[in-house]
Order: C-alpha cells, then sequence, then structure tokens
C-alpha cells in the first residue's frame, strides 16, 4: 500500500515526452506526488535534485512515505563530497553506497533513483567492472587466506589493525574480518583449516560477533581497479599524455609504487580506456538504468548544472599548471550541461517549475491544501483546536524521533489534546476511509498489493480502541507538514506547530557538552575513585546501590570516608557530588565523616577563591569601564563572505560565530575563548570575526606562537579574503628587516587591514592606527611576559582566543563567566577519530603502518624528538621502509629551509616527514593521516593530544601509533598520560584532557603553588563552583557566603514514589550516574526536556519510575525559585518547609490556611500542612503542581 494508489499527478502523454508540475510549497508534498507518479509509472524513476542536501531530503522524505511499499525502493547515488579535483578521496561509507547503487540499478525494475545533478554529469566505471570485481563467499567454501589477502588488495581493500570503516579488512590468525562495500555492517570469516566455518557478523566498535550468515556479496573496494595490469597501463598512458617529470611526480611514483594516491578518482577515465584509439570506457548514470526509465528534474537543476561546470573550470584553470600532477579536462571527467540537457531531451521527463517560470500557466497544479498556522497572539493549542474543529480529513502529527513525540504529548496535554499514538505513517494513512475503499476495490478487482501487511496494520489500529483515529501522532521524519484533498490528510510536523523554530529539533549523538557538565560528570568514576561531596569532603567512590528507604526503592551513590564510614546519597542530590581533580587520586585526600578536616579546608579555599574572584572582577571592570567599541557589522557585505566558505558549519561552529559576532557588537569589549579540537573549525571563527572588524574600519591582530603557523593563517586569511578590498600582511622572520619597517608603517598608517604574526607584534615599535581586534591562537604556548602584555591590551580592544585545551587559568575565568566560552565539539561532517595504539618498538608493526598509509595514498608523521639522532633516525627508517620517501624537520634549521620542507611536504614531493616537535603548532595536511610518535611517555598530555590532532584532518579513518619503552621502566604518571589519550578517542576530547591535566600533574604545576594547595584539597571542580559563587555574590554587592545556599542546594522533593532509572531499563551503571548527575544538575524545564527526549531516544520509552524522576526534577525547579527549602507529600497529604528568604505571596498562605482550615494549617513560622487523601502518585504530583501555583508570587 502507498500514497501512490490515488490517481497520479500528469506524467507525460503518448507521443509526448515532457510533463509540467508547479512546484508546491511543502517540500514533503512534492514528495509525496513523486511516490505517485514513481507507483503509476511502470519502470524506475530518476529524481534528479540540485544539489547533496537536497537529494538527502527528499530520499528521506520518500522513505518514510514508501516504507513499507517493497516494491517501490527508494535509493540514493551520493554526491562525493569532495570538490572537482581534490587531492583527496572521497569518505569510504559514500563510496560503498555509491557502489551498492550501481551494483544494484541494472536489475532495478522500479523504484526511485535520487541524484543530485553534479552527481549524475559525472563519468562512471563501467557495468563490466562492477560486475567482475564482485564474488561470493560462502560457508563451506575453500579459501586460503594469503592468497585471499592478495585478492582483497587488489580489489581496492585496506588491510588495517581494526576493522573499521567499509573497505577495511584485516587478518588474525585463522579469521578474516571484512567490512564488505555496500553492506551495513562488517564480517567476521572463521576458517577450519582452509575451509570457510562461519561468517558472522560484528559490532565494529565493540568488536563483538553479532548474528551468522551464510553468504556475503563482495563488491569492488574501489571505484577504480588498482590491479597491478591495469596500474602498469595508467603509466604508460600518463607518460603518453602528459609531459612528465616522471621522478619528481608525487603521483606517477604512487602508482609506480602500487599505491592509490589521494584524489585518484580524478583520474577514472585512465583506468577505463578501450585500446582503440585510446577512447575511454566510462560510463554515465544512464549507463545503468533501463530504457524505460522516467526523469524528473526537481527545481533549479538546470542552473545548479551550469554553476557545477563554471566551478570545475575554474578550478581546472587555476589547477592545469602543476606539471608534477596534470589534470584530465573537465570534458573527461563529466558530462558538459549541454550534453546533459541533450541527454536528457531524449527520456521522457517531468519538469518541476517554480512559480517565477515564464510559462508558469502551461505547468499543472498539484494538489495542496493550507495547514495550520500558529501566530504569537494564537498558542499553538488555540491553532490547533481551531483547525481540527473545522477539517473534515485525517490529521497527523510528525515527530523526528520517539523523544520528541512524548514531548509533543505532553505540550498537546496541557491543550487538552490527545492524538492516538500510532507505530509508524503506514498505520495512519490504512485508517483514512478512501483509502481502505480503494484498497478492498484494488483487492476485489485483482489490482494491488494487499493482503497481510495490511491486516497487520488494521490489527493495530483496532486493537488501540476500535474506532479510526481522526487525529493522531507518530514518529515520522518528514522534513514540513503538508495536507491533501485527496485522500482528505493533513501532515503536520514541528515546523507548523513552532513556526519560530524553523529547523525541526533533529538530536546529535553528542549533547550535555557544557564546561561544567564536561568537568563534573560522573561517568568515567571506577571504584576507588576520589569523589567530593560538599558537605562531607573528599571520599571514595565504591558503588551505585538500589536500597528500600520507607519501603520504596531508590538509588544510592556509596561512599567511602575514612576509618570505613560510609555515605549513602540518593541520587536526587548528586549536585552535591563531584569527580575529584587536583592531584593524583593516589595523593588525593581522605576525610573523616564529621570532622574537622573537611570544614577548615574548604574555608581555606573559599578565602582564597574572594581574593581570585575580586582580582577577575576588576580586570572586567576595567574593561567595561570603556565602553564605545561597538562594531557595526554590514551583513549585506558579510552574508556573502560567509556563504564563501567551502563546508558546511557544523552546529557549535555556527554558535560560536554568531554568539562572536554578537559580542562584536556590544560596546563592552570581547573578551571570548573558543574551545575546540584541532581542524574542528576555530579558525573560521576567526575569519568571520576578522572580516567583521575589518570591513567595519577597524584593525586586526592575529597573534600566533610559532613563524609556521603565522605563515598558514596568513595564507587561509589571505585566500578567504581574495575577492574583497581587505589588505592581509604577515610579520614573521622570513622577511627582511627592511620589508617589515615598510610594514609597520602601514600598519601604523592604517593602511594594513590585517596583520598575523608572533609574538613579534607585542614589541613596542609596532604601532596600530585604530586596533579593534585581537586574535590569539594556542594561547597556552606564549610565555609569562607576552601574556602580560595581552592582559593590558585585553582592557581597549575586542579579544578572540582559540585554542584546544585550554590553560586551568582560562577554565577558571570561563567558569566565573568572566570570559566567555564558546566549546566547538561537533566535528566536521564525516571526520572519523584517531585510532590510538600504544606499542612498543616493533619493526614488523612500524613497517606495516608505513604499508598501510603510503598504499592508501597518505602521508606520514615520524615524531623523533632528538635532533642529535635524527639523521640516524631517517637512515633506519630508509631501510625499514625502502619505499619511503623521508624529509627532515627541525627547530635548529634555517627557518627559511624549515618552512620549504613543511611546503614540499604539504606538496606532496616526500610521503615522510621525520620531524621533532616543531609540528606540534604545524601547517594543515589533510592528506598526513598516520603520526608515529617516538618515545611517547617523555609527553605531556595536552601535547600528546596536540600532536595526535596532526593527522585525522580529512574525513579519512587516521591512526596514532605511541611507541614506548618497555612499561616496568615507565613512571606511573606517563603511564596514566598514556592511558588516557588512547581512551580519550572520542572527537572534541581536548577540554576534557585539559581537566584531566589537573588530575595526572596536580594543580600546582598548571596553576603556581599558590592557587594549587587549596585545590589539591577540596579539588578543581568544587573549586570552580566556589568561585562562581563568589564572583555571582560579589556582583550582587553581597559577601560571599562559604556555604552552599538554598539555591545552590535546591528544595529537597519526598512524594514517597519510586524515583529511579531502573537497572533493566539502563544496564550500565556509568550510564546511569551521568544521567543521575544531569537530571539533578539541570538548570531548567527546556534542559530536562531535553535529557528526556535523549533517554527515550537512546533507550525507549521511560518505565514509570523515571518519569517519576523526571517530574519530582521538574517540581525541584519550581520549588527552588520559591525559596523552598523541602517539599514531602504522601497517602495523607503533606508539608511545605520555607528556607529563610522565601520568595512567596504571603497573601496565598493566608487565604489557604484560612478558606480552607481543614485542607492547611501553619506549624510555626516556616511549615505549611495539608491534610488531603493523596493515594496515587498523580494525585500527590497534582497536589504539588497546584500548591506551587499558588504560592507564586
Amino acid at each position: 500500500m502507498s500514497p501512490s494508489s490515488f490517481p497520479p499527478p500528469l506524467l507525460p502523454r503518448a507521443g509526448q515526452l515532457r510533463a509540467f508540475w508547479r512546484a508546491p510549497v511543502s517540500p514533503t508534498a512534492l514528495a509525496w506526488h513523486i511516490a505517485c507518479a514513481a507507483e503509476a509509472h511502470r519502470g524506475p524513476l530518476l529524481l534528479v535534485t540540485h544539489d547533496n542536501h537536497s537529494a538527502h531530503q527528499v530520499e528521506v522524505d520518500l522513505q518514510t512515505l514508501l516504507a513499507h511499499c517493497p516494491e517501490l525502493p527508494v535509493i540514493g547515488f551520493p554526491d562525493w563530497e569532495t570538490l572537482p579535483y581534490d587531492q583527496f578521496s572521497p569518505d569510504p561509507n559514500i563510496v560503498s553506497q555509491r557502489l551498492a547503487t550501481l551494483h544494484r540499478l541494472p536489475s532495478l525494475a522500479r523504484g526511485i533513483v535520487v541524484v543530485p545533478v553534479q552527481t549524475l554529469m559525472q563519468q562512471l566505471a563501467p557495468l563490466s567492472y562492477i560486475v567482475g570485481g564482485s564474488f561470493d563467499l560462502k560457508v563451506g567454501q575453500r579459501l586460503v587466506l594469503d592468497a585471499e589477502k592478495q585478492r582483497l588488495e587488489r580489489a581496492g581493500y585496506r588491510n588495517v589493525p581494526q576493522v573499521m570503516d567499509p573497505g577495511d579488512f584485516t587478518v588474525r590468525g585463522g579469521l578474516l574480518d571484512v567490512y564488505p562495500m555496500g553492506t551495513d555492517v562488517p564480517l567476521r570469516i572463521e576458517l577450519l583449516d582452509e575451509e570457510i566455518d562461519s561468517i558472522r557478523t560484528f559490532d565494529p566498535e565493540s568488536q563483538r560477533s553479532l548474528n551468522q550468515v551464510d553468504v556475503v556479496h563482495m563488491l569492488p573496494g574501489r571505484e577504480v581497479p588498482l590491479d597491478p595490469a591495469v596500474l602498469e597501463r595508467v603509466l604508460v598512458r600518463l607518460r603518453e599524455r602528459f609531459d612528465l617529470d616522471t621522478r619528481r611526480s608525487a603521483l606517477y611514483q604512487d602508482l609506480k609504487a602500487g599505491l592509490a594516491p589521494s584524489g585518484i578518482e580524478y583520474y577514472l577515465p585512465l583506468f577505463f580506456e578501450s585500446g582503440r584509439g585510446g577512447k575511454h570506457a566510462t560510463a554515465t548514470l544512464f549507463d545503468y538504468l533501463s530504457s524505460d526509465v522516467l526523469v524528473l528534474t526537481a527545481l533549479g537543476v538546470s542552473n545548479a548544472a551550469d554553476a557545477f561546470w563554471a566551478q570545475t573550470m575554474q578550478r581546472y584553470e587555476q589547477r592545469c599548471h602543476d606539471i608534477e600532477r596534470p589534470l584530465l579536462p573537465p570534458q573527461e571527467l563529466y558530462q558538459s550541461p549541454d550534453a546533459l540537457r541533450e541527454r536528457l531531451n531524449r527520456l521522457p521527463r517531468i519538469e518541476v517549475w517554480s512559480v517565477e517560470h515564464a510559462h508558469i500557466d502551461k505547468a499543472e497544479a498539484l494538489d495542496e491544501q493550507p495547514l495550520p498556522v500558529a501566530t504569537k497572539d494564537a498558542s499553538v493549542g488555540q491553532a490547533l483546536r481551531a483547525f481540527l474543529a473545522d477539517y473534515a480529513g485525517r490529521v497527523l502529527i510528525a515527530a523526528t524521533s520517539p523523544g520528541r513525540r512524548e514531548v509533543l504529548l505532553e505540550l498537546l496535554a496541557t491543550a487538552d489534546l490527545q492524538p492516538e499514538v500510532l507505530p509508524d505513517f503506514r498505520s495512519f494513512f490504512l485508517s483514512v476511509p478512501e483509502v481502505r475503499d480503494l484498497r478492498e476495490a484494488n483487492r476485489d478487482s485483482g489490482n494491488g498489493v494487499s493482503g497481510a501487511n495490511d491486516a497487520a496494520a488494521f490489527h493495530v489500529i483496532a486493537s488501540q480502541g476500535g474506532s479510526l483515529p481522526t487525529f493522531a501522532i507518530t514518529v515520522a521524519p518528514l522534513e514540513d507538514g503538508f495536507s491533501l484533498s485527496v485522500p482528505p490528510i493533513a501532515v503536520l510536523t514541528e515546523r507548523q506547530l513552532f513556526p519560530e523554530r524553523v529547523n525541526p529539533v533533529r538530536r546529535s549523538r553528542r549533547v550535555g557538552r557544557e564546561p561544567e557538565a564536561i568537568i563534573r560528570d560522573l561517568g568515567e568514576l571506577s571504584e576507588g575513585a576520589p569523589i567530593v561531596h560538599e558537605d562531607h569532603g573528599v571520599g571514595r567512590y565504591r558503588k551505585l546501590i538500589t536500597m528500600n528507604v520507607s519501603g520504596m526503592p531508590g538509588e544510592f551513590v556509596e561512599i567511602e570516608y575514612a576509618k570505613g564510614d560510609r555515605l549513602y546519597v540518593p541520587v536526587a542530590q548528586l549536585h552535591l557530588i563531584s569527580r575529584y581533580s587536583g592531584a593524583s587520586p593516589e595523593t588525593a585526600p581522605l576525610h573523616s565523616l564529621g570532622g574537622e578536616q573537611w570544614s577548615k579546608a574548604k574555608r581555606k579555599a573559599a578565602e582564597k577563591v574572594r581574593d581570585v574572584a575580586a582580582e577577575l572582577l576588576e580586570i572586567q571592570a576595567r574593561r567595561q569601564a570603556r565602553a564605545g567599541l561597538a562594531l557595526r557589522i554590514d551583513r549585506t557585505m558579510y552574508e556573502p563572505f560567509a556563504a564563501g566558505f567551502p563546508f558546511e558549519e557544523t552546529p557549535d561552529q555556527l554558535a560560536a560565530i554568531e554568539t562572536t559576532l554578537r559580542d562584536l557588537q556590544s560596546s563592552q569589549p570581547m573578551d571570548r575563548v573558543v574551545c575546540g579540537d584541532v581542524g574542528f573549525g576555530k579558525t573560521e571563527v576567526a575569519v568571520r570575526a576578522a572580516f567583521a572588524a575589518a570591513s567595519a574600519g577597524k584593525q586586526v591582530a592575529v597573534l600566533v606562537p610559532t613563524t609556521l603557523l603565522a605563515e598558514q593563517h596568513y595564507r587561509n586569511f589571505r585566500d578567504r579574503f581574495a575577492d574583497y578590498p581587505i589588505r592581509v600582511e604577515v610579520l614573521s622572520r622570513f622577511k627582511s628587516t627592511k620589508e617589515i619597517k615598510a610594514e609597520l608603517q602601514k600598519v601604523s598608517e592604517g593602511t594594513m587591514d590585517v596583520i598575523v604574526g608572533t609574538h613579534r607584534l607585542l614589541q613596542p615599535d609596532v604601532k596600530f592606527k585604530d586596533l579593534g581586534l585581537v586574535i590569539v591562537d594556542e594561547e597556552q604556548r606564549f610565555g609569562v611576559r607576552q601574556k602580560e602584555a595581552l592582559k593590558s591590551l585585553r582592557a581597549n580592544v575586542h579579544l578572540l582566543t582559540l585554542t584546544a585545551t585550554p590553560i586551568p587559568r582560562t577554565l577558571n575565568m570561563a567558569m566565573a563567566g568572566l570570559r566567555d566560552l564558546s566549546i566547538i565539539a561537533t566535528p566536521p561532517l564525516n571526520r572519523l577519530a584517531v585510532q590510538t595504539f600504544i606499542t612498543p618498538w616493533d619493526n614488523a608493526l612500524l613497517h606495516e603502518a608505513f604499508q598501510r598509509e603510503l598504499a592508501r595514498g597518505g602521508q606520514l608523521y615520524f615524531l623523533h624528538n632528538d635532533v642529535e639522532s635524527i639523521g640516524r633516525m631517517q637512515r633506519d627508517l630508509a631501510q625499514l621502509v625502502p619505499e619511503a620517501r623521508i624529509g627532515i624537520a627541525h627547530g635548529q634549521m634555517p627557518e627559511r629551509e624549515l618552512e620549504r620542507v613543511m611546503l614540499d611536504f604539504q606538496k606532496q614531493h616526500f610521503n615522510v616527514l621525520l620531524s621533532t616537535t616543531i609540528i606540534e603548532s604545524g601547517i594543515d595536511i589533510p592528506n598526513a593521516n598516520t603520526i608515529i610518535i617516538n618515545r611517547a611517555d617523555r609527553f605531556g598530555l595536552a601535547q600528546l593530544h596536540q600532536l595526535r590532532g596532526r593527522v585525522g584532518r580529512s574525513h579519512h579513518r587516521a591512526y596514532a601509533y605511541l611507541v614506548v619503552p618497555d612499561r616496568r621502566s615507565m613512571t606511573a604518571d606517563a603511564e596514566k598520560r598514556l592511558e588516557a589519550i588512547a581512551s580519550m578517542d572520542e572527537l572534541g576530547a581536548g577540554f576534557t584532557l585539559a581537566t584531566h591535566d589537573l588530575e595526572i600533574r596536580g594543580a600546582g604545576e598548571l596553576l603556581g603553588e599558590d592557587q594549587s594547595g587549596q585545590m589539591a584539597e577540596v579539588g578543581f571542580s568544587l573549586y570552580t563552583e566556589l568561585l562562581e559563587r563568589a564572583v555571582r555574590s560579589i556582583k550582587q554587592g553581597k559577601l560571599p557566603d562559604l556555604d552552599a545556599g538554598q539555591e545552590e542546594r535546591g528544595t529537597e522533593v519526598d512524594l514517597h514514589i519510586p524515583t529511579l532509572i531502573p537497572e533493566d531499563y539502563l544496564p550500565d551503571v556509568h550510564t546511569r550516574l551521568t544521567f543521575y548527575k544531569r537530571i539533578s544538575t539541570a538548570r531548567d524545564s527546556n534542559a530536562l526536556r531535553e535529557l528526556n527526549v535523549e533517554m527515550i531516544d537512546r533507550f525507549g520509552v521511560l518505565p514509570d519510575a523515571a518519569k517519576h524522576l523526571f517530574a519530582i526534577a521538574e517540581l525541584k525547579l519550581q520549588a527552588t525559585a520559591l525559596g523552598i527549602s523541602k517539599l514531602e507529600l504522601g497517602e495523607n497529604g503533606g508539608r511545605i518547609m520555607f528556607g529563610a528568604k522565601p520568595i512567596i505571596d504571603p497573601m496565598a498562605v493566608i487565604q489557604l490556611v484560612q478558606k480552607q482550615s481543614k485542607l492547611y494549617s501553619m506549624e510555626g513560622p516556616s511549615k505549611l500542612k495539608l491534610k488531603l487523601p493523596l493515594p496515587e502518585p498523580a494525585d500527590r504530583f497534582n497536589a504539588a503542581r497546584g500548591l506551587l501555583a499558588a504560592l507564586t508570587p
């Protein structure tokens, strides 16, 4: 059963090749009509969109609308997501999907193929390659591992240490792990002698085996063949076609060595020449489709094809003069727009036109009815209620996830709207009488597909109450809502319900990355780890335990103190607990319950915190006293500049950019720290800020720690500003004294807009005419004197600091709210975590690491931090890996030679860079995806993280090998550092590592002895909490209170009902702890709602005990805001205890007692008693909410 069982919109008539549709307002309405056309057409439908993003959106919509129509599959053929002539290859997951589609298309009788127009223009491998390179592996089949290994390598599969991505394989003993292209999961093939004994799927994250299968179909590993015979022919063609210096060309040398250089896909035609006159034997997507294909071109396709062709020609012209990497002309890689139009003109097709089209009157208007819109004057409930009253058809609310469905149900319940909950979109569709009648007619006449599936869906509907729902809700991730007259249905998304939130909430996996959440997270606690309770001091975490208290089950954190004393902390009070960091766990204090030691330590720390808070506030006061720095940002100039960024911004990156621009428009000087891992897009935040400042007539100084980084930033800024009248220069030691003098004069005269440099910019002879913004990259690498110079600048200009691992003083100020902090924790699209291995020196393993990277056309860093022996190490490596081309870089080389080496590495003149830590803040090399760090035990944690961040900057899987001596000869601290870096494989871990550094090295080394004593005693988390409170108090003109007040502690709420996350719902104790902590520290209702959504999406619908946990947390927020210290309700009523300064309406209390004296009474000045039978949890929640509402002023 599909939407398309209804009369389809206009298709090309017999004898005609074209039909025209008028584009509906809703993109999902268009998807509906496309589904109808696909059902009516007896062959495949090729849907062409104007870009990759729109292709993905319509693909998701179609899959939702046709989820239960196996006869109409929706198949995507994605773009490579690289720019024409890029020197890196597409992500393996994309290649896997493309190969799977190409393999499936020739046998596709019906269905919808979705493709962006630039991808449709591509020349592809011929069908013979896909068919000829595919083979099956079956249980019982003979398999010789060595021969199979060679076959997989020839097919383009990568030999890796651990299988993670499509196209990976590894051999271990009698096991072959392989991730076949075109499959969703990798496979583990177990051999008995030389026969396949079993084939099982496995989880690439945990590496655990899952389900058994009998046969696996193997596709080629790449879109180009890599067997030696083909490579030999490609080398001949390269020599014949281009005037090539074969010794200097990295492309040629890699192919000669049997390696596939990155970006080899842009030489695809050379791999498939027919041999007759050098003609290419490539194909296009049309060659894979049957002759009865119907094409549908969406809006903007023709213009997009022209724009892509212009971009390709421009990039070709810019790059075609590189004699070491010659390029094929665009005509050999793509069909031109004219050739594409000519091909399309020979096929039946539907064109979608916008209302602005010159001949729009000739296009058929598609069925689309108006939807309800919630305005600012009407609530969601009112607008929806009015629509439901007037609408005669069926209405469905489509939620993007189960969590969002639950939130929507709660919101609708407040408006007394209760939709039926349906399992999927199809169940709703089948509940429409017109659909049912049509299905019955089809079944009686023998047409259509009906039967068991429909019966099952009807059974679901009937079991939910017998009648067919007129108003329902389900999970259906649709792009937009739509309404039809035939069948009479209206589908509403959050876009209709909440128009102010244009994009529906689509939750990412990474949430809760606030700075405080990272530092105070309890998820990493292991048994025996030090933990701080604000009232009782530092103890040791033992376990999470379930206990019955007053007959009610609850979970408690068990903490052990000195002399074996135990404290059991209910999960509702986890906001009083934090992970201890400040010294190594072995030297962390252990306090006694009820002793004086803790209160003295806490008092000392709080006194110190007062002084620190006062100092920080003095800096802020000086800054705030200087007003008039507000910059006017010209959006008409800024928006096109921002659009020139060639990548899609991540949500975190966009947030950082917008808050930075807001700061620049403020009259007070900005002091913002942008913290994000290497390669996460901090530079673009700086570029946008610099553009805004420079276009407002202000000068910008970009301060970096090394000359190499200055050169890189200079190139980045210069390239981004190329089309705008903004002058950028670099002040570095590569320039002569005369050049520097001339540039300093331009700076002082104001004819230079952006100047990039090292600490040279802080010298007295550098005088700016009108400095408005200072950007500091990697603040932690500057010395004390430079930081003092920066301090004097800070009060007078806007300051933007970029860092991967912030120094603790920066953390201190950020946590106290005195320096604004933006964390970019979301990796760029397709960015993969770096796989990290700790290993002793092993020639075989290192040789394999080199081979693996070189075989995929990549480059390596080999870090050897000893200049004296670096020459000997080069000879050893040349002997170990003869095919490697090795360059050397270290700090004692002349600056110009060092720069030449780095640029040669960037241009791939050699593929291994043997260096010291000079590369720590080096230039970006996206093609370098393996780093080997010799004697990794000698490096600090932040330094190891920074070095590891040199790789994994593209969407290839990257590897880091930490080579260490025998573990018995390493210090305990070194071992802990290595374990921390290996475990922090999560992307965006730099901020977390900054806090780990405190634990491993102790605070003294990083903060100076002055603050370290107090921090070591109370722990970094609590120290930061005390600092926040002190700053807040001083800002309000109060003396800082040493103890947590009512606001920090929160109200104790007890309704005598189970409030916990059951173990059978969420078995992992660390995850439970993390959620308990996040719920107890949630700052508002929105944060609680987001947590609720996240839990449902990850683990399923909440059991009652967990629902109660969230409801109690909500009550606690409301009661805390009113200054209530305790709220307790049971079967026979309960009581409210007011704090010292309640924020309630006194008249409300008096009226309650006077008018309802049998229910309410006062016991003393601060206790309100309630006498009322409340047998059920719902009764108690309603009573509590009613009471709090009555007391709210």
